[in-house]
């Protein structure tokens, strides 16, 4: 007998809750900014980033202090987000736990003096913003897009 399904999983079925759909999403961005930083132009002052600390006066979109660390964290958590949406548990915890990590990097732009060895990132007040913003909406999208799962199969009580 031949089957008309196709084999092995589809995109739409390995993404297919919209926890996993938006850590997908939100993982894509991730790479998305994480190639952006490398692009002169695109990232202004790409002449002064440095590797790693507050004496890069790389500006990613005129705005968001980057260095090539900075950059090489958003390609990582990227990577990280794209196959942890491969399950609904992973993509909750990439949601969430990523979101958490981002409030603790707000936290820390926050208590940090910007000009000193301790800015290593390098952050200024955007990225402060930018990432209270997506630590909050990463805790909210993976708690509540995986709030209650219902299989299809299961039927609805009323």
């Amino acid at each position: 007998m031949v089957s008309s399904q196709p084999s092995g999983p589809t995109a739409v079925t390995r993404y297919g809750s919209p926890v996993q759909k938006a850590a997908l999403a939100v993982s894509a961005v991730f790479l998305l900014v994480g190639v952006l930083g490398f692009i002169p132009g695109i990232t202004t002052n790409y002449d002064t980033m440095t590797f790693a600390s507050h004496h890069s006066e790389a500006l990613l979109l005129g705005l968001f202090n980057v260095s090539i660390l900075h950059n090489i964290v958003h390609l990582l958590f990227g990577v990280a987000g794209l196959l942890l949406a491969r399950t609904f548990s992973g993509a909750r915890a990439y949601l969430i736990g990523g979101g958490a990590v981002y409030l603790v990097l707000w936290l820390y732009g926050l208590v940090i003096d910007h000009d000193s060895a301790a800015n290593f990132v390098p952050l200024n007040t955007a990225d402060n913003w930018l990432h209270l913003f997506l630590g909050l909406g990463m805790i909210a999208l993976g708690v509540l897009l995986s709030r209650r799962v219902i299989d299809a199969n299961t039927p609805l009580n009323r």
